[in-house]
Formats: structure tokens, C-alpha cells, sequence
């Protein structure tokens, strides 16, 4: 496939799809998003649109522990299976949307992770042709109350919070995933760093493991786990979280403001 980086924008008023190249937008028809040739359409400036998150996924699914410098920083062991859990879709922003910290948490945490997009319905699919239904990869924040994580014994209110998952901006459909460097900064200071290859299940083992669970659609996306470093951020924050070769996702963390 051609190296080309997809998104998706607001202009006017309507919802567009594109790819962008030095600072432009190149818009195309939405039927031909993540496709190998694009027709270009029409051209846009970045400065005069706004990013919309690349994809509007049915679910996200997100892997726990699954980085062995992480398992390492908290001394647990290496999990022999991959420990995976929900996102609803109304977590979902884009990149430059704001994160809303919750009244009922005091302890809200970024992890920055790689995230793999689904390209067509997978079920039951074997890691050797995993390639075949990722459509590309983004950048994703899985934000996590840690407080209400510990409180409930269990996940699925920590993470689930509007707002809760940043993707985007774009996705990079030529890039391979087992050796990218991976990073995050808070208001500018490095917090996360590591690189792919320290993953304890790849993207494509993770592909098979969860399409054996549960039927992956179109759009559906894959958060990969953290590495090391996971901390609180506060209202106020500006988190800017990267992936090498697939792009770099900034949001600022408010108490209040809330995206139409």
C-alpha cells in the first residue's frame, strides 16, 4: 500500500475524509478512505479545519499488561494470555479535543498506546494473515481513573468516562508495528518512553486472540498496552502522546469544558 495518512475532518459544518500531505489536507469521497489510490477532490489547509478522531469504532478493545518493561516497573509476572477489556465508543475524541476530568475521580492517568484499526470483519482470524484486516495504525490514550479502578476491583468505569479515549490524529497505513519508538509527554516533560519490541503479545497475535473472543468490525480498533512510566495528569495538563512513523496526539486536560 501506498504510505499515505488518513483522517477524518469537520469543515462547514460536514464531516470530510482526507490524507494529509506538508500541512495540507488532501479531502477524497468517504468511500475510498483507507483505500490504495485516492481520488483528491478538493485541498485544505490544517489550519482551517478541525481534526475529528480518524475512525468512529463500534467498540475499542485495549490490552492490559502487555509491555515487559511495564509488568517489570510493577513487578507482576508475565500474563500468559492477553488481559483485554473495553472502551465504550463515547470515550472516543480526537486529537486536540479536550480530556474531562471527572468529579467523582481524584487520580486520572495517561497511557499512551499504539493502536491497530480493523479493517475488515474478523472472526476467528489466525495471526498469519492478522495483516489482512488492519486497515493501518494511530495513536490512542487509554485514560484511566485509577482511583475508581482500585475502588470497584474492577475496569470498566475507571475507563469509561466520555472523553476517556483520545485518538488519532491520523492513521498510518505503511508502518510496521514491532519496532517503534513509543513515548508521552506531559506539558512537555518526557514520562513515557520505550519502543514496540517490547511488547509481550504483537498486534497480530493480539488480532487472533481477540477475534476468537468476540467479531471485530470495520473501524474497530485495537489499543496494543502501555509501556512504563503511567501517571496522573490534572486539569490544566497538555498530554502529547507519539508513535514513530504513525504520528503525534495532543489534548489539554479540563474540569468542565465540554466538545459539541
Amino acid at each position: 500500500m501506498i504510505e499515505l495518512k488518513f483522517l477524518r475532518f469537520m469543515k462547514d459544518g460536514r464531516l470530510l475524509h482526507g490524507f494529509t500531505e506538508n500541512r495540507r489536507i488532501l479531502e477524497i469521497r468517504e468511500e475510498e478512505y483507507l483505500s490504495d489510490n485516492p481520488e483528491v477532490i478538493a485541498e485544505h489547509s490544517l489550519d482551517d479545519v478541525r481534526i475529528l478522531p480518524p475512525v468512529s469504532p463500534s467498540k475499542v478493545v485495549c490490552v492490559g499488561l502487555n509491555y515487559r518493561d511495564h509488568a517489570a516497573e510493577l513487578g507482576m509476572d508475565i500474563p500468559d494470555e492477553p488481559i483485554i477489556f473495553l472502551k465504550p465508543p463515547t470515550t472516543v475524541i480526537g486529537s486536540g479535543d479536550t480530556v474531562i476530568y471527572p468529579e467523582m475521580s481524584s487520580e486520572v492517568d495517561y497511557e499512551v498506546e499504539l493502536a491497530a484499526v480493523v479493517s475488515e470483519r474478523a472472526r476467528r482470524v489466525d495471526s498469519s494473515a492478522a495483516s489482512e484486516f488492519i486497515a493501518g495504525y494511530t495513536v490512542l490514550n487509554d485514560v484511566t481513573a485509577r482511583d475508581l479502578q482500585r475502588r470497584d476491583g474492577q475496569w470498566t468505569r475507571a475507563k469509561s468516562f466520555d472523553t476517556f479515549c483520545p485518538i488519532g490524529p491520523v492513521i498510518e497505513t505503511d508502518v510496521t508495528p514491532d519496532n517503534l519508538d513509543i513515548s508521552l509527554k506531559l506539558n512537555g516533560e518526557v514520562r513515557q518512553s520505550s519502543n514496540t519490541s517490547n511488547m509481550i503479545f504483537t498486534v497480530h497475535e493480539l488480532l487472533e486472540f481477540i477475534s476468537h473472543v468476540m467479531t471485530l468490525e470495520p473501524g474497530d480498533v485495537i489499543a496494543t498496552g502501555t509501556p512504563p512510566g503511567v501517571g496522573q495528569m490534572v486539569p490544566g495538563d497538555t498530554v502529547r502522546a507519539t508513535v514513530e512513523g504513525v504520528g503525534t496526539l495532543v489534548n489539554r486536560v479540563e474540569r468542565s469544558v465540554w466538545m459539541d
